[in-house]
């Protein structure tokens, strides 16, 4: 739902921008319109990753397709650089070469109030969801969202953080352009606001190669799980462990685990499927393959 009204606000902003752009001449307020068309690509991109990513495994997949979202998540990314934060510098280059007198700054600032406005209602929406999973996991909201295995999220947390900066900076270079009479100023503007555009892609980009390499969990997930397996009547030992991101909040885990008594191979087997099933009915578990753990590799006891 956040990335919903993300896109619809976005839409509605484009469309704004675009008009005050034309009719003022102004160089921030076509980096700002840029931004805005950039960021409403990106939110269509950012859905078609949600629906995908969702489809269950099969045959070809028996992982599912989560990883889907880190895909398309990329190509957003990809998008707000090149349509963004490439287009604002080069306008804002040719301004500074080449300026153009801007007209009726009534207009700009209005459409900026608006969208500020706009952009602040979809960001507040982001960030009490982000807030809610971070005091879920008992961390700090920023760091949640920078952590956090849902693109989306922090796809869209990011760029609407980056969307309301920019505004203040076209503000201020449509401001100071109307003050001083000097087009450098709203030069200027539209470059900070592609240089911004820039930083945020790159993070994105970043983050979204890093779960598509594939990223573990945390070690305090991590001992989590292990203390969990331990509990377990039929667990004495738990050697490996290794809970890997395959998606969205989904996860693999594979461990090598020591089974309390003698038991037939036949035994062992039937007991380590009921493990694995029992893993996986978590919701955050998408798949559990388990392993008997061999008697000298250092494996964690069960505490007696």
């Amino acid at each position: 739902m956040t990335v919903l009204v993300a896109l619809a606000v976005n839409a509605l902003i484009a469309v704004a921008k675009s008009f005050a752009a034309v009719i003022t001449g102004s160089a921030s307020m076509v980096a700002e319109a840029a931004h805005s068309w950039a960021d409403t690509g990106n939110e269509v991109l950012l859905v078609i990753a949600e629906r995908r990513s969702r489809r269950p495994a099969d045959e070809r997949h028996p992982l599912g397709f989560g990883k889907d979202a880190y895909i398309w998540s990329m190509f957003a990314a990809f998008g707000l650089f090149t349509a963004g934060a490439v287009v604002s510098i080069q306008h804002g280059i040719s301004e500074l070469v080449d300026p153009e007198p801007a007209s009726d700054y009534g207009v700009a600032y209005a459409v900026l109030a608006i969208s500020f406005v706009l952009e602040g209602v979809s960001f507040i929406r982001a960030y009490r969801q982000a807030r809610a999973d971070a005091q879920r996991r008992s961390v700090a909201t920023l760091e949640h969202v920078a952590r956090s295995s849902n693109p989306t999220l922090r796809a869209v947390f990011a760029e609407d953080s980056a969307a309301l900066i920019g505004l203040l900076l076209a503000f201020l270079g449509v401001g100071l352009h109307q003050l001083t009479g000097s087009p450098v100023y709203d030069a200027i503007g539209s470059l900070l606001v592609g240089v911004l555009l820039a930083v945020v892609a790159v993070v994105l980009i970043a983050r979204n190669r890093v779960f598509l390499l594939g990223e573990a969990v945390d070690d305090a997930t991590r001992d989590t799980v292990r203390a969990e397996l331990l509990a377990s009547p039929a667990v004495d030992r738990v050697g490996f462990l290794h809970m890997e991101y395959i998606g969205p909040g989904v996860v693999l885990l594979v461990a090598a685990v020591d089974l309390v008594g003698d038991r037939t191979e036949a035994d062992a087997a039937r007991e380590l499927r009921r493990l694995e099933a029992e893993l996986m009915r978590r919701p955050h578990v998408g798949r559990a393959f388990l392993t008997l753990a061999a008697p000298d590799d250092g494996a964690v006891t069960r505490t007696r």
